[in-house]
């Protein structure tokens, strides 16, 4: 499908804006490498437009390019403290509400941008901003001619925890494959990201930008395992549980101990035993899935609303 410039702009804004906030929401300190390939891979573009959104946040002063190197961040936005500005959390409280609609089956399949605008209350420009997010996530794409389709979501307990099952499987396995290697570097500022995290960013970020922290982490460590289908996988169950997993962080306690879990693991790997960070994964994901089983009441869908959906 060819896009017309007006198209390519767009999605560049999109990703710029999606980088960034993957910038401050994984606290990536200045002179920190920003892969365009690893930046394709993870919102599912080709090279082009990450470069173009890479072009555009260095038109804003955030990263720097070198010749022959890429592009690297130069400066971070806090998270902490950092007031949105009013379209912005327009646009946040929109998807929010758009999101739960949609999990709980309040949405048609199909819907206009007419629709949409006066169901959230927003402008042409904030609904523009709201769409182009939500068709970076994958659960949302516009129909040829006219309208969007909202794509299938985990909408069940069951659903979310099976995904949490394979990743199981795979996540303690990736972690013991032979050309396992993790940097020290980035094993430093994961660690960092941890630390911030157990310091007040818990009760600070938003549940989008907690979210994306925790996948950072898990996506780290198995890019890390070298195993290039052990990581595709995970990408792609990260994507059908985004929503399903921000309705699941409404008790932000537990991440207090998850990111000491994490720190955990991330210690294992320091002294160079794998084997002990394998087990320390296991462990730390078979406690997230018996914390999911005690959100059944949080996490199910009322039977209105499962009245209302499609059966297959």
């Amino acid at each position: 499908m060819a896009f017309t410039g007006v198209r390519r702009q767009q999605i560049a804004h999109d990703l710029a804006d999606r980088i960034s906030a993957l910038i401050r929401a994984t606290s990536a300190k200045p002179g920190t490498h920003l892969r365009a390939q690893d930046l394709a891979d993870r919102f599912q573009v080709s090279r082009f437009p990450v470069t173009e959104a890479l072009k555009l946040l260095q038109a804003r002063g955030l990263v720097r390019h070198e010749p022959n190197r890429g592009f690297f961040v130069t400066e971070v936005t806090p998270v902490q403290g950092d007031p949105a500005k009013p379209d912005e959390r327009l646009v946040g409280d929109a998807y929010m509400r758009l999101a739960e609609d949609h999990l709980d089956g309040r949405l048609p399949d199909r819907v206009s941008g007419s629709f949409l605008r006066e169901r959230y209350a927003l402008s042409r420009g904030q609904l523009s901003e709201l769409l182009s997010r939500i068709v970076s996530e994958g659960w949302a794409q516009r129909r040829p001619g006219y309208g969007w389709s909202l794509s299938p979501v985990l909408r069940t307990p069951e659903a979310l925890q099976q995904t949490y099952r394979v990743r199981l499987a795979i996540e303690p396995a990736g972690l013991i494959e032979p050309g396992f290697h993790l940097p020290l570097k980035t094993l430093k500022h994961c660690q960092q990201v941890e630390r911030s995290l157990l310091a007040g960013a818990i009760e600070t970020m938003s549940v989008q930008e907690l979210y994306e922290t925790g996948v950072e982490f898990h996506e780290t460590l198995m890019e890390a395992s070298g195993n290039p289908f052990f990581l595709e996988t995970l990408r792609r169950v990260n994507q059908v549980r985004r929503l399903l997993a921000y309705r699941a962080m409404v008790d932000r306690r537990r991440y207090y101990g998850q990111s000491r879990e994490h720190l955990g693991i991330l210690e294992c790997l320091e002294r160079g035993d794998n084997a002990a960070a394998a087990v320390a994964m296991r462990m730390h994901l078979t406690s997230v899935i018996a914390n999911l089983g005690k959100l059944r009441g949080t996490l199910a869908i009322s039977n209105e609303s499962r009245a209302r959906l499609p059966l297959d």
